[in-house]
């Protein structure tokens, strides 16, 4: 359970950056009356990780190129994890189920699995590597903040479902008028 927490906030962590990177090279291309146009909507546009990082241009070319270069790494890998997760599901739900097989795909699932996460790690490792101390910082700053809502968007989320379910959950922010429930 740990690890695929770890692995989910990799992941968002990977895909802000990705996203981030996409919508600056947008923003830079561009004439310089757009983004001011941006500026006075804030509340409309995503938050650009890039730009509040205060990335120079050789550091967002650097991102730019690594990301170019996993992409397609990425890809496959995350098809052969498709592929090895309804191999497993067939061979679990065959009319007759062989341990054997099961065992073979569970450990093919693994090493699809495994192959994600390690094309991820490195590629958060180069991105870390390209950014200064301060922007490290930043980073962490942000990155804590959107974990954050990413907890809280999660703690809603089940609360809706148990209030489907009609079971009830206790949330933090139930109690936070004169320590009794909302």
């Amino acid at each position: 359970m740990r690890s695929r927490s770890l692995l989910t906030t990799a992941a968002a962590a990977i895909i802000l950056v990705l996203s981030a990177s996409t919508g600056f090279a947008q923003d830079a291309a561009v004439p310089a009356q757009k983004p001011q146009a941006t500026e006075a909507k804030p509340a409309e546009s995503k938050p650009n990780l890039l730009a509040q990082l205060g990335l120079s241009k050789d550091q967002m070319q650097q991102i730019r190129a690594l990301n170019v270069e996993r992409k397609p790494l990425m890809v496959a890998a995350q098809n052969r994890l498709r592929a090895a997760n309804l191999s497993l599901d067939s061979a679990i739900y065959a009319d007759a189920a062989n341990d054997v097989d099961i065992e073979f795909r569970v450990k093919e699932l693994q090493a699809a699995q495994s192959e994600v996460i390690r094309i991820r790690s490195a590629n958060e490792l180069a991105v870390r590597r390209v950014l200064t101390p301060e922007q490290l910082v930043r980073f962490r700053e942000i990155r804590q903040k959107f974990d954050e809502v990413r907890r809280q968007l999660q703690t809603r989320r089940k609360a809706r479902q148990a209030v489907k379910a009609g079971t009830t959950i206790q949330t933090p922010n139930m109690f936070k008028r004169r320590g009794g429930p909302i």
